[in-house]
């Protein structure tokens, strides 16, 4: 949605990689170096069987301190995810990487903090009654283009980090390459 609303052509390619694999060989724990590693490979894998062409990859992960999360299961996952968020500031990492012929020639990531309002059971209840299954498609359980936006008080950083792509530094990454001419 971010690439088309700003004008920009383009195939979406799922990379078929198994992230948590990637993750645990990796050995890396800092969230923004995960996700920026995952976005590489995501580029990588996709730009492997499309030679030629400039292939984009992301990624965003959320810590909560020193913990990682991962999207939620299911409702009572999620549930736990927004206990355990609600009341505290967390940091959404999103990564961006570029590839071109099977090496990366643009990467880069982007922390936005996120304080989310204080939350008892029922709210935290209600809102997974309205949300429904959309809980399950991404971090934290909640997307803030949507009615996750209910859940904050406070959000510091940029809004398309926070929906999970930098898209700025990539669209200059796009003008130098001379592949933009806006």
């Amino acid at each position: 949605m971010l690439l088309a609303n700003a004008g920009i052509a383009f195939d979406a390619v799922p990379a078929d990689i198994d992230e948590r694999s990637v993750q645990e060989k990796s050995g890396l724990s800092a969230p923004g170096e995960i996700a920026g590693l995952l976005a590489r490979e995501k580029a990588l894998f996709v730009s492997s069987k499309n030679p030629g062409r400039y292939v984009v990859g992301a990624d965003q992960t959320l810590a909560l301190g020193t913990r990682l999360f991962s999207k939620p299961g299911g409702r009572a996952q999620a549930a736990e995810q927004l206990r355990l968020l609600a009341g505290h500031t967390h940091e959404l990492h999103s990564a961006v990487a570029a590839a071109r012929d099977g090496k990366i020639v643009f990467s880069d990531v982007g922390v936005a903090g996120m304080t989310m309002r204080r939350l008892d059971g029922s709210e935290i209840e209600a809102y997974l009654d309205q949300a429904g299954q959309a809980v399950t498609t991404s971090v934290g359980a909640y997307q803030l283009e949507g009615l996750g936006v209910h859940l904050f008080e406070r959000i510091e950083g940029d809004h398309f980090t926070i929906l999970g792509l930098p898209l700025l530094p990539l669209l200059a990454f796009l003008r130098g390459e001379g592949q933009l001419n806006v």
